[in-house]
């Protein structure tokens, strides 16, 4: 397996080496004299000492310097005026000039290696050539000296840069390591939110993206969750009327035909319940999975629309609608029709004959607020966070249903983008607000 730790780690140091090593080589290779004169502690100064004692003091005491580098540093030095004539005697005999002459001064047939450079008297204006012959051994010597330091230097600076190196690529992979530990405890169902509770307070790209993964997961999570207890619940609904049809039919068999009459408007009825309620868990499952495209909704048409089909289901029943003209927004038409018609169906089973069922729907900002309100007796304030809920009735509750009809409403609205708001009314009853926006959010499909 290759690892993206190592490779990294390889790219950063090869290219760091890469970059010294050529900068030495080029450096030794184009700037050799240049170095030398510089760095060699006999050349780097001689120039301008000389010519200051030379001006100051006259020939002697220049060629003092010279003798004196000759036995410290084993140099022989000329120095040239701008003629080419010698200005004191040097250190070198005269045969050198000759003998060098004689070798096309190779160096590699030279017992010397041979520098020359020019200084120009900031006192005078005259310029001065210095010819200085190190030979071969003590230039060995020092240049085993002197690579000492620049090679330390180097070494030095390796191990610094692939500290910073290691530092750089743990501060790459350790996040990645994380996310992939934590992708993995997610196809386990076992991912616990606070595993990169650490790297979402980063406030870089990592940062950004552990806190997305967050969310992610608990919404992963959340649905999991909720069709694990959507299973449960929906197991525990049917095993009712199924169990009361066995006990239908097992008295039908025993009874005689003048009893199985009887018993059978109880079948009829029970497999009526039993159909209702598959209809409306299918209902319930086709607004998660629906991913047909959003559309132009025209709300005034379809409120009005739903206001007459409830009338007509239940004529004992007025539902009165206020809606704001040329109400209209981005959705899905068949969502939307279904919430508000539960709504409705929700609020005739609390409300009242002599009381009208009131819809209103208005713009408020971004959103449409499509609300419902019955004068029913409402829900006790510790049982309205449940509302919602699959198959959650509040207790009391003697109406026919089974639970999802708020719960189709809520889903309809988060797949919009929006929510559904459940409160008892301050002048009493029930009501139910659907918050949506005119252009539907991004929500996660489970």
């Amino acid at each position: 397996m290759r690892s993206l730790f190592w490779r990294i780690l390889a790219s950063f140091w090869l290219a760091i080496a890469l970059v010294a090593g050529l900068s030495i080589l080029l450096g030794h290779m184009l700037n050799q004299d240049a170095w030398i004169l510089s760095r060699h502690p006999g050349l780097n100064t001689l120039a301008a000492e000389w010519t200051q004692t030379y001006e100051a003091q006259g020939e002697d005491a220049a060629q003092e310097i010279l003798q004196q580098r000759k036995r410290q540093y084993h140099i022989d030095v000329q120095v040239l005026n701008e003629s080419g004539d010698p200005v004191v005697r040097g250190t070198f005999p005269r045969r050198a000039a000759a003998f060098e002459a004689r070798q096309n001064n190779d160096d590699r047939r030279l017992p010397w290696r041979r520098l020359t450079d020019e200084f120009t008297s900031d006192k005078t204006g005259d310029t001065y050539l210095f010819i200085f012959r190190i030979p071969h051994p003590e230039l060995d010597a020092w240049h085993r000296e002197s690579l000492l330091w620049p090679l330390s230097a180097l070494g030095i600076a390796l191990v610094v840069l692939t500290l910073f190196s290691l530092l750089v690529t743990f501060s790459i992979t350790r996040p990645l390591s994380r996310l992939r530990s934590a992708v993995h405890d997610l196809g386990q169902t076992t991912y616990q939110q606070n595993s990169l509770a650490k790297l979402a307070n980063r406030r870089d790209e990592f940062g950004v993206l552990a806190t997305d993964f967050n969310r992610m997961g608990a919404r992963l999570q959340s649905l999991i969750g909720s069709q694990r207890q959507l299973l449960r619940d929906v197991s525990h609904e049917l095993r009712s009327p199924l169990a009361r049809l066995r006990i239908a039919l097992a008295l039908a068999e025993r009874a005689s035909p003048e009893e199985r009459e009887k018993l059978w408007p109880r079948l009829t009825r029970e497999c009526d319940r039993l159909e209702a309620l598959i209809s409306e868990i299918l209902v319930l499952a086709r607004v998660d999975a629906d991913n047909a495209s959003a559309e132009e909704v025209d709300l005034n048409a379809l409120l009005g629309t739903l206001q007459k089909d409830a009338q007509l289901g239940s004529p004992e029943q007025t539902v009165r609608l206020d809606a704001e003209p040329q109400l209209s927004m981005t959705g899905w038409p068949t969502m939307i029709e279904r919430a508000v018609d539960n709504l409705l169906r929700n609020a005739q089973r609390f409300n009242p004959v002599d009381q009208p069922i009131e819809m209103q729907a208005s713009r408020q900002g971004e959103r449409i607020v499509v609300s419902v309100r019955d004068h029913g007796p409402g829900v006790q304030a510790e049982h309205l966070s449940q509302l919602g809920e699959p198959f959650y009735r509040a207790p009391g509750q003697t109406a026919a249903g089974h639970g999802l009809g708020l719960a189709i409403a809520r889903r309809a609205a988060e797949r919009h983008g929006g929510s559904l708001t459940l409160a008892n009314h301050p002048d009493g009853g029930f009501v139910a607000s659907l918050e949506l926006p005119l252009v539907p959010g991004a929500v996660v499909q489970p």
